[in-house]
């Protein structure tokens, strides 16, 4: 029997649209200045670790192979089917890799500039959270509520 904290999961990606209304946002409204930067830094950012901290419970509560770095994490995820499609896959990738460069060189993080995850990522991140959902009923069935 699989201890899954799905309250826990769903308060997580309850985060998506808030997260994705900023990266619109930041878009949308782009001059490369300080602020949108600073904008999408933290959006982005909230985004790693919407994906990383799902994943992580999933993980753990369907007792998955311990994940190694952040990429492991998605990988995994993937492999045991959570999500299908290889685009999301790719840029899951492509975005849990900016967590280095968010947290630990944020130094050197080029705030002028629009980062083309920063337009994708609302979509992908709710079909994300779309596709969790749906594994967990697959897996545990529907929510009692």
């Amino acid at each position: 029997m699989y201890y899954v904290n799905r309250e826990q999961i769903e308060h997580i990606l309850r985060q998506i649209p808030d997260i994705a209304d900023g990266l619109r946002m930041a878009a949308s409204s782009w001059d490369g200045g300080k602020i949108w930067g600073m904008v999408q830094e933290r959006c982005l950012h909230l985004a790693i670790e919407v994906v990383t901290d799902a994943g992580s419970c999933l993980i753990d509560g369907f007792i998955m192979r311990d994940a190694g770095s952040y990429e492991d994490i998605v990988t995994i995820i993937y492999e045991e089917s959570v999500f299908r499609d290889q685009e999301m896959y790719d840029r899951l990738i492509e975005l849990v890799s900016l967590r280095r460069p968010l947290v630990q060189e944020y130094y050197a993080w080029e705030r002028g500039r629009l980062h083309p995850l920063t337009a994708v990522l609302p979509e992908l991140l709710t079909r994300f959270a779309s596709e969790v959902g749906s594994y967990l009923n697959r897996e545990l069935g529907a929510p009692s509520r």
